[in-house]
């Protein structure tokens, strides 16, 4: 857990205890440690925005965002700037949280090609993560770099923060399923994660005894567990069995009222990847994203260039299984409306990071499906920003309130209007300070 950086340390309290009373006395601790000192020496005040802070409230004209040691003292209407404070003017501006992706992946493909070194690539790939805005990962499946990676980054570092889940859990039997689990473990993980999927009948699903062998050392760690899943029946096995996210949708068929009302009552998180899906499909032919300038700003041109050979798009177009994801994305975009009004906690994730899934841009193309499958611009936004930090959970990011990392995004357009706004992205701050266009030093 992250302490604050000014005035005393918190204590570290489980997750489900976070409310919004703690949150409360975060902030009245930033005021009386100080933290709205006027001296300007670490104090910044964004002015003239309008904001939507992601708890819920309606939008903030012309506010006042008060910053001090990298985190949020105050949002309000014609703020007073305090003395000595560095005003950076926002006029005209809309701020969002910064976005967090629920089910994501850092490896270290993505980095530029002069980086050398695992540890560094997967800086690299969080550094391009944080210059789309997404200023928030939660790893679940990646190697043990990404752990080291969490472990060696301050929390005003000018890339995505980080959680990680360590190597995906597959094993068969049930004694390597649980020496995995606790191999994971032993890594310090934040979450495990486990694989039941065929892959539309082309391989063999985890065994059952083996899955719970991997829930019985969650249990026995308190670490969570998200499970990689396809099919309704095994996600209600999986719920009755105790996991802690549904890391993908439901994607064989309708939902039942059966396994909604008990998702909804177990408050167990649905994270839809809808873009997962998408990429299983879409580059049969040249997609028109490949042509968007905001794509083109920082997508990899290696793996674009892979993607766009004629003999890959082909191979694409002549898949059985590309056919069956893409009937599969139809139910989860039905999925996620049905789930998301029964009031299920439906968070923003998109499963990239592998191949063909290019970071951060994949994140606003997941916001954009979201709307399009049904939900509203604020309910898709609350699902990648304070819903996504609930369920990934981390409890200082996702809203801009008292006490909480100044993370945040500043548009040219306002995407509670259009949600495609999010392509207007001028600037993304963490921790108060402007991550550079091309990274650190760019």
């Amino acid at each position: 857990m992250r302490s604050l950086v000014c005035g005393p340390t918190m204590p570290s309290v489980p997750f489900r205890m976070i409310t919004t009373l703690r949150r409360l006395a975060i902030g009245l601790a930033l005021v009386a440690a100080g933290c709205e000192a006027t001296d300007g020496t670490s104090t910044t005040a964004f002015t003239g925005a309008t904001v939507w802070d992601g708890t819920g409230s309606p939008p903030i004209a012309d506010a006042t965002i008060l910053v001090r040691e990298g985190r949020v003292v105050s949002v309000e209407s014609n703020g007073a700037v305090p003395s000595g404070a560095t005003e950076i003017g926002l006029d005209g501006r809309y701020v969002v949280p910064g976005l967090v992706n629920a089910h994501g992946h850092v490896s270290g493909a993505w980095a530029d090609g002069d980086v050398v070194g695992e540890l560094e690539r997967v800086r690299g790939d969080l550094e391009l993560f944080a210059r789309y805005g997404v200023t928030t990962v939660n790893s679940l499946g990646d190697g043990e770099p990404v752990v080291a990676a969490r472990d060696s980054a301050s929390d005003t570092d000018p890339r995505a923060r980080l959680r990680a889940a360590g190597p995906v859990i597959t094993a068969e039997e049930p004694a390597a399923a649980r020496e995995a689990a606790l191999d994971n473990a032993e890594m310090g993980v934040d979450w495990l994660k486990l694989r039941v999927d065929d892959n539309l009948g082309t391989s063999a699903k985890m065994p059952w005894n083996a899955v719970q062998a991997v829930l019985t050392v969650g249990d026995e760690t308190g670490i969570p567990v998200a499970t990689h899943l396809f099919y309704l029946e095994d996600a209600k096995r999986l719920l009755e069995m105790g996991t802690a996210m549904v890391a993908h949708s439901v994607r064989d068929r309708p939902v039942d009222a059966a396994f909604t009302d008990r998702l909804r009552a177990s408050g167990v998180c649905y994270v839809p990847t809808l873009t997962r899906e998408v990429s299983t499909f879409v580059y049969a032919d040249r997609p028109e994203f490949f042509d968007d300038p905001f794509f083109i700003r920082f997508a990899n041109s290696e793996e674009v260039a892979r993607l766009s050979q004629a003999d890959f798009m082909r191979r694409m177009a002549d898949s059985p299984t590309a056919a069956g994801y893409r009937e599969g994305l139809a139910h989860a975009k039905e999925n996620v409306k049905t789930l998301h009004d029964a009031g299920v906690m439906v968070a923003m994730g998109t499963d990239a990071g592998p191949a063909g899934r290019f970071p951060g841009y994949f994140e606003h193309m997941e916001l954009w499906m979201m709307v399009d499958a049904g939900l509203s611009p604020a309910d898709a936004l609350r699902s990648a920003t304070a819903v996504a930090a609930e369920c990934a959970r981390v409890d200082d990011v996702g809203t801009l309130e008292p006490g909480h990392w100044a993370d945040f995004l500043v548009l040219g357009e306002d995407p509670l209007v259009d949600i495609r706004a999010t392509r207007s992205l001028e600037r993304v701050y963490i921790a108060g300070a402007r991550v550079a266009p091309d990274g650190p030093g760019g």
